[in-house]
């Protein structure tokens, strides 16, 4: 039995909850007067990129302008106290916006009740600790789904450019009403338009051509100052980031924001890029960046009218376009061809609704790794006696299957191997199906006069086999060891094997598995 120490005082576990819950206690008592200056600059420079985006993406939910600035503040406030990354800034993205045009048809008061009830979920799943079952989504389902939400959200866009109206919201409809109508194109919104989609790709180009800051230091010195002023914020800030901290903070920006009329907010890639780039020492940048959205929202709302929606299409469509990552394709191609699956079922569903998307690219990814947790590798070597290797471990849909391999190359072979080696290298667990798999396998091979002995057991899985007390059960610490001592058939003559009563259990009880 381990010692245990002295008990931990009350106070101190209640002050490490309440760091853990409100992380704002973790890096405000270090605030630094250095840090203010740069703060201030990323939130203004945040800010000032939040207020155009803002009115942009609620026109892409089918809302008014304003709408956009009112979902951009109260993440900026919440996450600042909340938020265990100091980058990142909540509000109204793209994506985010086309979900929401799925859902509020075009009237603020379901989009409210969607930011309300998305809040309480994500408020529950933090909470939970629930924030695992974010991993299930694979890199290609969100490839596929940002790809192809580009695509339509940039579609859903050209009406406005060209001068249309009445264009039905399903991608298909939208298409044939846009190129049916596109004689209808009023010629003062098209050339506004294009003139700032023009405008916008050429500053775009104009950065990509611009040359790097500085060459005079070689790369290594350059290399080393980025490496000691990473390891040097992140020891300041503690900077670490918590899945669950986050939904907490993002369904609690949520269910506050539906209080002042928000729709759904999330983290925005681009402008925590932005607030990446200008330095931001800590979340504080927010509180910035939130002002800004409050005054343009208190001085600026009477010219909201005014402002063109092919100039808003313009912008849009220039932020939504970099989110078509076409090499995705080749890349997958070259690295892992089934992943292609998933990517393009999530990529063409979500033309048909990109919810539907998300689910059938999560479902496909599913049954691919049921099927690899199903069919795990198997290595079959030797002739008299059969070494079978699994690659991975092995769970209760894989056991049929190792049974199936060992029984058809164990009586198919001429002549039968007097035995069979198992080796468990690669299972580090097993569950109870499995158990009762291999039980069925030793009856059924000693019917057939052959033995199979097990070696390299991991230590959690000897101690489930011991456990069953498994008829015939032999281990081995190597293949080696297996195969010199292992080749009599059950009941005959042959070297001892490890005991299973014996010199394993008292390993166990050496490494203290064993109480």
């Amino acid at each position: 039995m381990w010692a245990r120490g002295p008990p931990e005082p009350r106070r101190r576990r209640w002050l490490r909850a309440l760091r853990r819950r409100l992380p704002v206690l973790g890096w405000l008592p270090r605030y630094s007067p250095g840090w203010l200056q740069l703060d201030l600059i990323a939130g203004v420079t945040v800010g000032l990129t939040v207020v155009p985006q803002a009115l942009a993406y609620a026109e892409v939910a089918g809302l008014p302008p304003q709408y956009g600035l009112y979902s951009s503040f109260v993440g900026c406030f919440v996450y600042c106290f909340l938020g265990t990354a100091k980058d990142v800034t909540l509000g109204p993205t793209a994506i985010m916006s086309l979900l929401v045009s799925s859902y509020a048809f075009h009237d603020p008061v379901y989009a409210v009740l969607l930011t309300f009830l998305s809040g309480c979920i994500q408020l529950a799943m933090g909470l939970l600790h629930l924030g695992f079952l974010l991993d299930f989504i694979s890199c290609p389902v969100i490839k596929g789904f940002t790809s192809a939400a580009s695509i339509t959200i940039s579609f859903n866009q050209v009406k406005n450019i060209l001068g249309l109206h009445g264009i039905p919201r399903q991608f298909f409809l939208q298409v044939y009403e846009t190129l049916r109508r596109i004689g209808e194109t009023r010629p003062g919104d098209a050339i506004l338009g294009l003139v700032c989609l023009a405008a916008l790709a050429g500053l775009r180009e104009m950065k990509s051509r611009l040359p790097p800051a500085s060459h005079t230091e070689p790369l290594a010195t350059r290399a080393s100052y980025l490496i000691v002023w990473t390891c040097a914020t992140a020891s300041q800030n503690d900077y670490r980031i918590d899945p669950n901290q986050e939904l907490l903070a993002i369904g609690f920006a949520n269910v506050l924001g539906s209080f002042f009329s928000s729709y759904p907010i999330t983290g925005s890639f681009g402008r925590t890029a932005v607030n990446a780039q200008t330095g931001v020492c800590t979340p504080a940048g927010g509180l910035v960046t939130g002002a800004l959205v409050l005054l343009s929202l208190a001085y600026l709302t009477s010219l909201f009218y005014y402002i063109p929606k092919a100039a808003l299409a313009a912008v849009i469509i220039s932020a939504v376009v970099p989110m078509f990552d076409a090499g995705i394709f080749r890349t997958l191609w070259r690295v892992k061809r089934l992943d292609l699956v998933p990517l393009c079922v999530t990529f063409l569903f979500c033309f048909w609704e990109v919810q539907y998307g998300i689910v059938a690219g999560v479902l496909v990814s599913g049954i691919l790794l049921l099927y690899s947790i199903a069919r795990p590798p198997l290595k079959v070597l030797g002739q008299g006696t059969l070494l079978v290797q699994p690659g991975s471990s092995l769970h209760f849909p894989a056991i049929e299957h190792l049974r199936d391999v060992i029984c058809s190359r164990a009586l198919s072979a001429a002549p039968s191997p007097c035995s069979i080696i198992l080796d468990c290298h690669h299972i580090s667990s097993i569950d109870y199906t499995v158990v009762v798999g291999l039980a069925e396998l030793l009856q059924e091979l000693r019917k057939h006069g052959i033995s199979l002995a097990f070696c390299s057991l991991q230590d959690q899985v000897l101690r489930a086999l011991l456990a069953a007390d498994l008829e015939g059960f032999r281990h081995f610490p190597s293949w080696e060891e297996a195969e010199r001592c292992g080749g009599a058939e059950p009941g005959g003559s042959g070297a001892a094997p490890f005991d299973s009563t014996s010199t394993s259990e008292s390993s166990l009880l050496h490494k203290g598995l064993i109480q």
